[in-house]
């Protein structure tokens, strides 16, 4: 790890305050910035690919998190773009669904090996444009290179069962296909991973992929695209295989709304989620959603505090409180909470809050300068509300989108502000008693994405994991909130959408499943026994 932050040091300038004798310039136009070529990035930068690059939409300037500038800026797609794509890539589709799966999966080991390659100079634009700390930047295209490696092996491996026929002469099969393009619509938080784990997994599956980032993070987009692109045309295959569009809601509307987009994959907030769903719902589509999450860790009585304060530490401050998985609750048992709030206070004032790519720092910005002004409404609120911040909860006096990592005590398990989700790292702590309430309250949410207890109890874990347990679709163990893994599924429950993404068996989202019938006899027997003769 500590390799990896050192290494920024020659991608990055040490500090991004730093005044240049041209503060009005780009920073991808500024000698310190110089690697962001290594990335094809120019001062104005297409942001529409369908096999050639293009754009006739609005052109967004896109700013450092960490000091406010600006770096470089993306001509966006124009509606008139969308459907020119769109229709080139339903084309693509026709011919990478003719490729066999392993193959298929031979191509997307190219694109993870290519990833590799650029690993530190794009974890670098990943802290630049989204603020994230440059050791979770490389961590983010890692995953994307894990999930790589992963699709590979399940090109080989996906299909359907040989199942017995009641009749004799007679087999049923499952039999497994794509469905055809899928619309990839990412956050801001996480710009390339979440971005890897359905694309990878869509294309082994035979699909053809049509990706909007989030707007405030267009270069990323735009970055990796590039990279996709140059294996698909070293391979020889249509590169609006892997489209993109950049652009804000009109795009993301069209694209809820399009009968060509045989699934839509969309990762954001709980708002804007609900509209999606609805919109494809309307004409009947097929949507993948991942919401948002009010993530708790519970702390029993027998929990081992070593493993607790790193786990809440990184929980609720890792990427600066903006990851979905964030943890946001901490539910203390009556008996121990005041000495784990002392110790977990002690915990943040370690924390060094700073430019992303220093190595020491372990806090960066909030994304916006609306982040910020969210941050300072939540905690306000929860001042009203009863609460008591016994660490953080000001805005740091720097250039960027800086906050301090803030503890809140006092609230009651159900206060208005504890079942809000801030994108910022707060976090309230809430006393318990009995386990059977604690369970409740982690419930009472209406989002259900990830959560975690800390004990020693074993029949108390086991409760945990069962039907009266936690509802979320994440169920953690003596680890933190977030963190998780590729070979697993990822998503959530309730008001966080109810999709899954990445491992295990999400593969068969991306897929249309038949059951066949194949009579190889010389009789027509009917299921049930039933005579019609």
């Amino acid at each position: 790890m500590l390799r990896l932050r050192r290494a920024a040091a020659t991608l990055l300038p040490l500090r991004a305050g730093v005044a240049t004798a041209a503060m009005s310039t780009l920073l991808v136009s500024q000698p310190g910035y110089a690697w962001l070529r290594e990335l094809g990035l120019q001062e104005e930068n297409p942001g529409v690919y369908n096999g050639r690059w293009g754009g006739r939409g609005q052109v967004v300037m896109s700013f450092c998190p960490a000091n406010n500038e600006p770096i470089a800026s993306v001509r966006q797609a124009s509606l008139e773009d969308y459907e020119e794509t769109v229709k080139k890539a339903k084309e693509a589709w026709k011919v990478w669904a003719n490729i066999p799966a392993p193959k298929r999966g031979e191509i997307v080991r190219q694109i993870g090996d290519a990833l590799r390659q650029k690993i530190k100079v794009l974890g670098s634009l990943v802290s630049l444009e989204m603020g994230k700390i440059f050791v979770e930047g490389v961590g983010e295209v890692q995953e994307y290179v894990d999930v790589c490696d992963y699709a590979v092996g399940l090109s080989r491996m996906i299909g359907g069962p040989v199942l017995p026929s009641e009749r004799p002469g007679h087999v049923l099969i499952e039999q497994w296909n794509p469905v055809g393009l899928v619309g990839i619509i990412t956050a801001f938080n996480f710009p390339v991973a979440v971005y890897g784990w359905n694309s990878a997994i869509a294309m082994i599956c035979g699909n053809a992929c049509l990706w909007k980032g989030a707007p405030t993070t267009s270069l990323i987009s735009v970055a990796v695209t590039k990279i996709i692109a140059k294996v698909l045309e070293d391979n020889k295959v249509p590169g609006a295989i892997c489209s993109l569009a950049c652009g804000g809601a009109d795009i993301g509307t069209a694209m809820a709304k399009d009968e060509r987009m045989d699934l839509l994959s969309f990762t954001g907030s709980t708002k804007v989620g609900k509209q999606v769903a609805l919109m494809v719902q309307e004409r009947f589509g097929r949507s993948l959603l991942e919401l948002g999450g009010n993530n708790a860790i519970i702390v029993f009585e027998d929990a081992d505090l070593s493993l607790v304060i790193p786990s809440a530490l990184f929980a609720a401050v890792g990427t600066a409180g903006q990851r979905c998985t964030t943890a946001r609750r901490l539910f203390l048992h009556e008996s121990i909470h005041d000495d784990v709030v002392t110790k977990l206070a002690k915990a943040y004032a370690q924390v060094h809050i700073g430019d992303p790519w220093d190595s020491d720092t372990l806090c960066g910005p909030l994304h916006t300068k609306e982040a910020v002004k969210m941050f300072l409404d939540a905690v306000e609120q929860a001042k009203q509300q009863g609460g008591s911040v016994v660490y953080g909860g000001k805005v740091i006096n720097r250039s960027g989108n800086y906050v301090e990592p803030t503890i809140v005590t006092g609230l009651p398990h159900n206060a208005p502000i504890v079942h809000t989700e801030t994108f910022a790292p707060i976090l309230y702590v809430l006393k318990f008693k009995e386990e059977e309430e604690v369970f409740a309250w982690n419930n009472e949410v209406k989002q259900g994405l990830s959560s975690s207890i800390f004990t020693k109890d074993l029949g108390r874990v086991f409760r945990w994991l069962g039907p009266k347990g936690s509802d979320c679709g994440i169920v953690n163990v003596n680890i933190p909130t977030s963190g998780a893994e590729i070979g697993g599924a990822f998503g959530g429950e309730k008001h966080t959408g109810g999709g899954r993404e990445s491992g295990s068996d999400s593969w068969k989202l991306y897929m249309r499943r038949s059951t066949c019938t194949i009579n190889y006899s010389k009789d027509l027997p009917l299921a049930q026994g039933i005579k019609f003769q």
